[in-house]
């Protein structure tokens, strides 16, 4: 896994909103293990060039922004429709979460 700064910050931030808590049975301390252990798992990524715009959803930017400077393989999302064909682009195979963990035999 490759991680920005800024993406960090997100999912810091969509972690700790009440709403996700609620859905994932996290209390706000849970929910800052979870990013903090995501975190420490990650390799660094520095940002050296910016991509944008490529995609249709400018929020979504930062993470192809990663996965490009971090010479992502794979980008694992739900969100097929917002990344169309920008990520094969630049090598970077697009996969739902399940054909990853089916790829590392979770």
């Amino acid at each position: 896994m490759v991680l920005t700064t800024a993406l960090a910050m997100e999912y810091e931030s969509i972690c700790q909103q009440a709403e996700h808590r609620l859905a994932s049975g996290f209390s706000s301390r849970r929910a800052d293990v979870f990013v903090n252990t995501l975190i420490a798992l990650s390799e660094p990524v520095t940002v050296h060039y910016l991509w944008r715009p490529a995609l249709k959803d400018p929020g979504d930017e930062m993470v192809l922004e990663a996965a490009i400077n971090g010479r992502a393989d794979a980008l694992v999302t739900f969100n097929h429709r917002h990344y169309g064909d920008a990520p094969s682009r630049f090598g970077i195979e697009l996969l739902l979460p399940r054909d990853a963990l089916k790829r590392m035999k979770i």
